[in-house]
């Protein structure tokens, strides 16, 4: 679920940074640059780990800026298909049931990945399970188990000047989602396999 990732980037200081110690603001930068941010292919930035290495600091010409070229490695989150991750049912809807923790609110469910004899209830907004005589409930803000099946990334470049009539061009994808499933034993909410 996290994985720490070597990488190697260039850090500005500004000058009101200069009178910090090297080492601590350049690990502020960082923090600033990429914290709770999801990094394309790599996965939701965490945490700084340590710093591997620094290059000596130049000053940017007319910015007054401090340019260091830094490895380091960080905390990422990025499950690996098949691991089974506990999140909340955070909302339903027909195509399917949205899943977050307490730092990742981007997991979805797809319908076809529930249950067999799974059904939406549109008066109550859920989804249920029927299963020979029993009914159990896919409540909102319950527990569950998942099984990760999928990630899809979608590129944040900007893409220029956007049409406000137009209302499919508001609606950004997340830069990360992982796709779950809930088919399979123990999976699903926690009261179902409590014994």
């Amino acid at each position: 679920m996290f994985i720490l990732t070597k990488i190697a980037d260039l850090v500005q200081i500004a000058p009101e940074d200069f009178g910090k110690q090297s080492l601590s603001a350049i690990e502020d930068n960082i923090n600033a640059k990429y914290a709770n941010k999801a990094i394309q292919k790599l996965g939701l930035f965490i945490c700084l780990w340590d710093i591997l290495w620094t290059s000596e600091g130049l000053i940017g010409h007319g910015t007054g800026l401090v340019n260091v070229n830094v490895e380091f490695r960080m905390v990422v989150f990025r499950p690996f298909k098949g691991e089974v991750l506990v999140a909340r049912i955070a909302s339903q809807t027909r195509e399917g049931i949205h899943l977050a923790t307490d730092f990742f609110h981007d997991i979805f469910v797809p319908f076809i990945e529930l249950p067999e004899g799974t059904e939406f209830e549109p008066s109550e907004g859920l989804w249920v399970w029927k299963d020979e005589d029993q009914v159990m409930y896919y409540d909102n803000n319950e527990m569950v188990r998942f099984s990760v099946i999928g990630e899809e990334w979608h590129d944040q470049t900007p893409t220029g000047p956007v049409d406000m009539a137009d209302e499919s061009a508001d609606q950004r994808k997340s830069p990360y989602q992982i796709t779950g499933s809930m088919k399979g034993p123990g999976l699903g909410c926690y009261l179902w396999w409590e014994e």
